[in-house]
């Protein structure tokens, strides 16, 4: 299946999200063009794939929330959660959340491979008939 991949990376928890990276790029068809574009935190992810939906056939959205002491996690992984599933659904188009949210550091340590499941999840839709 040669098809054309966006992923979008956060890059605030940097180590984090470089594991993310790695696990859904090896994933993806070989065959397949696939670009990436760096964003400092996951706030800016659904902007970023918006700007972009026309280009490509699949998007990856991947980073890492971690929640602190206050409110902010909450609102930020529901808001961009949010975004990414209506940018997906108004424009037909796969978009793979690879966005991990975690209680802390360990947690997102366990979960760096995330990235693999969203490949496959995009992959899956896209070879639906």
């Amino acid at each position: 299946m040669k098809k054309k991949f966006l992923i979008v990376i956060a890059t605030y928890y940097n180590n984090i999200s470089s594991s993310l990276l790695k696990s859904a790029k090896n994933t993806l068809p070989k065959i397949s063009t696939i670009k990436t574009i760096y964003v400092p935190g996951v706030f800016e992810i659904p902007v970023t794939i918006s700007k972009n939906i026309k280009k490509y056939d699949g998007f990856l959205a991947l980073g890492c929330v971690i929640k602190g002491k206050t409110p902010h996690f909450d609102f930020i992984s529901q808001t961009v959660t949010d975004a990414i599933m209506k940018l997906s659904i108004e424009n037909k188009k796969p978009i793979g959340n690879g966005i991990i949210t975690c209680l802390n550091i360990s947690q997102a340590l366990a979960r760096k491979k995330k990235g693999r499941e969203a490949a496959q999840a995009v992959i899956s839709v896209l070879s639906q008939k």
